[in-house]
């Protein structure tokens, strides 16, 4: 199993590669689009009770009228991350989430999203005052406040490829040891650390977010 991501066709005479990573996530949201539309046909109770499961994991850290306002947006990220790290379990495809654009890109949604509702949330200037606050401390207050910011998103970047990768590495490496029914306990592990991987982002996007909007919440 190759780490790097593998190209699988090319674009505009080779200037744009596609990469199975690119061609895994496209198939991972048709997938979603797709059971989000039969859920809302034929089981709308379903798709309920994984709002309501959602929203609960968002007011651990907001509270619930706040929570339903970042539920969309905080829902997705939420919902695409579980099935990206879930799709190396399925034969041609692989986890999105083990290729470091993929985590890089959304560690950067959630760095920008951040700023966008608190800026939404306070007003531009309330909002860069509650950064640089107090004023007369800004010379020392704004280098850590960047390092924060930057390293914050290294930490989101970095905690999630890296335990994608190594879950997928350690699993196969098993898969290539020991015999078929030995290895089916080693599946479901790995499901159960993606879906607590994509919990603990969206905790700590959460965690972020509520630290951005506070003082307006």
């Amino acid at each position: 199993m190759g780490i790097e991501p593998r190209p699988v066709f090319e674009l505009f005479g080779g200037q744009l590669v596609i990469t199975n990573t690119v061609t895994s996530t496209w198939a991972m949201v048709a997938f979603i689009v797709a059971g989000a539309i039969l859920l809302e046909k034929y089981q709308p109770a379903a798709l309920e009770m994984l709002v309501d499961f959602l929203t609960d994991i968002i007011a651990e850290v907001l509270e619930e009228e706040a929570a339903l306002t970042y539920l969309p947006f905080l829902g997705t990220l939420a919902i695409f991350i579980a099935f990206a790290n879930a799709l190396g379990v399925v034969p041609g495809l692989i986890a999105p989430t083990r290729d470091l654009a993929t985590t890089l890109a959304l560690a950067l949604v959630v760095f920008f999203a951040v700023h966008y509702f608190g800026i939404r949330a306070k007003g531009l200037g309330q909002y860069l005052k509650d950064l640089a606050s107090p004023l007369y401390l800004l010379p020392l207050i704004l280098p850590l406040e960047l390092i924060g910011q930057v390293s914050r998103t290294l930490s989101l970047t970095l905690r999630l490829f890296g335990n994608v990768l190594s879950g997928e590495l350690v699993v196969a490496v098993i898969f290539s040891l020991v015999p078929l029914f030995v290895q089916l306990p080693l599946v479901g592990l790995s499901l159960f650390t993606g879906l607590l991987q994509a919990y603990i982002f969206t905790v700590l996007a959460t965690v972020y977010i509520s630290t951005g909007v506070e003082s307006a919440e």
